[in-house]
């Protein structure tokens, strides 16, 4: 019957072709991507929740608080342009590395030890040797 624009959504007035009783309904955009995990649970994405851990890897490091809040801030970005629904953990896990990498080596080392799940201090080796191009 009527729909306007409510500020947050879209009201629509409505009636129901059976009974032609009238009633209002309430619609939001949802903007809330799903988060797929690696063992393929989904969670809405926290913006929070990758600012700790982002923080986490930084803790004691030279980095400004806003260079972290720029990172989280490129990757929901990122994340929204993509104009997906869900998104594999895995792919914002590869943008932290990235972006920490480019910033700080310690606190990307930091991070792999978690993200990437390496197990022992062979494998940190590794991958400090990969990051530093002798391996």
């Amino acid at each position: 019957m009527d729909t306007r624009d409510s500020g947050e959504g879209i009201r629509r007035r409505r009636m129901c072709v059976r009974c032609n009783e009238r009633f209002t309904t309430y619609e939001q955009i949802s903007t809330a991507v799903q988060i797929i995990k690696a063992d393929g649970r989904r969670e809405p994405f926290d913006r929070n929740k990758l600012l700790n851990g982002i923080r986490v890897a930084c803790a004691k490091r030279p980095i400004a608080m806003a260079d972290l809040e720029g990172i989280v801030d490129q990757i929901e970005e990122h994340m929204h342009s993509l104009g997906k629904t869900e998104v594999p953990s895995k792919w914002i896990g590869n943008m932290v590395l990235e972006r920490l990498k480019a910033i700080d080596p310690v606190a990307y080392i930091r991070f792999a030890t978690v993200y990437l799940e390496l197990p022992d201090l062979e494998a940190v080796q590794q991958e400090i040797n990969r990051l530093m191009g002798k391996g």
